[in-house]
């Protein structure tokens, strides 16, 4: 088994944290939160696993106080949580569910009494449903009503919030969701794709705007990012390699960063993108304090025949988790280098993700997830790699802290560091918790 990194193998001032996110852990169902389109999605025949929603998840709704005591205990800096848009606004517009700001409310003066720092992630993708009736991501509209969502989360929680970004992933709530299907609302449409693609940047602008008009400081984003690794030297797979690079990776940190899209990317995507576009970019491109890196895998890409993107993903040679991802934590290491040359220079990074999904099984109370250990202890390597090469990165927030709905997997994935049996709600620390905290006690 390897041990974890010891907190003082890192620069002092390094953070460590623990991630979750609303609709996964909180039960949906409680606190007369509003239906959101992965109620849809979910209650769609052979859209999520086991046809498994997140109506009641962890029940984090009542039992946040027990799982805050857990991050605390073992010693992290960081609890990065998000705000569910459907539960504060149900309709996504409009009157305010006082029952759901109040939950955040409790749950943010919980952390400040237990030392933990609120990282805030105002949006994990359960679009209020009557918002998704109004054409969802693909609605220009949408810009303005993050805004507003975020001006009344700002305005009762800002002045307690450590940190704060407006969108995780856009990617997945954009491509993955609208082009490849695979998350709601589950469209296959590359027109919706180009417009989900773009108003996710505009919304995290408007969103930043509208946070700092209140004040709140410290603000960030947060990308997803998998290497593009060609599965072949043929120039083909190069190409489709560097197309989906484009795609996956460059396209977001590319508008917010430089205000500009991926000249490869907008090679087919640009005559599906909303007419005057390009208008917006300087509001996409607002000023940041901090940019959220989330990483779990690569992805080693070939060409492949049919029409545009032409790629296809090729298994690869390392050892994989059990979503079938494989492990590469120099990945990560070479990252973290490539952004800090080509994007962010000063600007701190923090990892906002990452983690495995292990078969986990409780025996006796306890859960060796000895597997688990090992992808965070190279991967904390990766990290340290990236600090001796000269990366202003200032954190590590490992997910996830509980075992949830693993959103088109259902409750079939495990990546928590606590072990939750789904039936009973029974909390049990794996190894790796007991890992993290005896590493960041030394």
């Amino acid at each position: 088994m390897s041990a974890l990194p010891a907190r003082s193998a890192f620069p002092p001032g390094f953070l460590f944290g623990l991630a979750t996110s609303a609709y996964q852990i909180e039960g949906h169902g409680l606190g007369a939160a509003g239906p959101t389109h992965w109620d849809t999605f979910a209650a769609t025949p052979g859209n999520v696993l086991h046809a498994e929603n997140g109506a009641r998840a962890c029940e984090h709704y009542h039992l946040w106080a027990q799982d805050l005591d857990l991050v605390a205990a073992a010693g992290f800096d960081i609890y990065r949580f998000s705000t569910s848009w459907a539960r504060v606004m149900p309709e996504g517009r409009g009157a305010v569910n006082a029952q759901g700001l109040d939950f955040y409310d409790r749950l943010v003066d919980g952390m400040l009494a237990r030392g933990l720092k609120p990282a805030l992630t105002l949006y994990h993708w359960e679009l209020p449903a009557a918002l998704a009736d109004l054409g969802g991501w693909c609605n220009r509209d949408i810009a303005g009503w993050l805004a507003d969502f975020a001006q009344v989360i700002a305005r009762r929680l800002g002045d307690r919030i450590w940190s704060a970004a407006p969108i995780n992933e856009p990617w997945c709530v954009s491509w993955l969701s609208h082009f490849l299907g695979l998350h709601a609302p589950g469209l296959r449409d590359i027109r919706a794709a180009a417009r989900a693609m773009h108003h996710t940047g505009l919304a995290h602008g408007h969103a930043i705007a509208s946070w700092r008009a209140e004040g709140m400081t410290n603000l960030g984003a947060v990308c997803n990012f998998e290497p593009a690794i060609p599965a072949d030297p043929a120039p083909s797979s190069l190409f489709a390699a560097k197309r989906y690079d484009a795609i996956f990776n460059r396209f977001f940190i590319e508008g917010m960063l430089k205000g500009r899209y991926p000249e490869d990317a907008l090679e087919r995507l640009e005559a599906h993108l909303p007419r005057g576009w390009a208008e917006d970019m300087n509001g996409i491109a607002a000023p940041l304090d901090w940019l959220g890196v989330n990483y779990y895998t690569c992805k080693r890409i070939a060409a492949a025949t049919g029409p545009w993107p032409a790629w296809q993903e090729i298994a690869g040679p390392g050892e994989k988790t059990a979503m079938g991802w494989e492990i590469r934590p120099e990945g990560l290491r070479d990252l973290l280098i490539g952004l800090a040359r080509d994007y962010t220079g000063a600007l701190p990074l923090l990892i906002t993700e990452n983690g495995i999904a292990t078969a986990d099984v409780t025996r006796e109370g306890a859960c060796d997830d000895s597997p688990r250990i090992a992808y965070h202890a190279a991967h904390l390597e990766a990290c340290r790699a990236a600090i001796a090469a000269g990366v202003p990165l200032a954190g590590y927030i490992a997910w996830s802290a509980l075992d949830n709905f693993e959103w088109a997997e259902g409750y079939s994935k495990r990546f928590g560091l606590v072990h939750v049996d789904f039936e009973s709600l029974q909390r049990t620390p794996k190894a790796s918790y007991h890992a993290f905290r005896q590493a960041l006690e030394r």
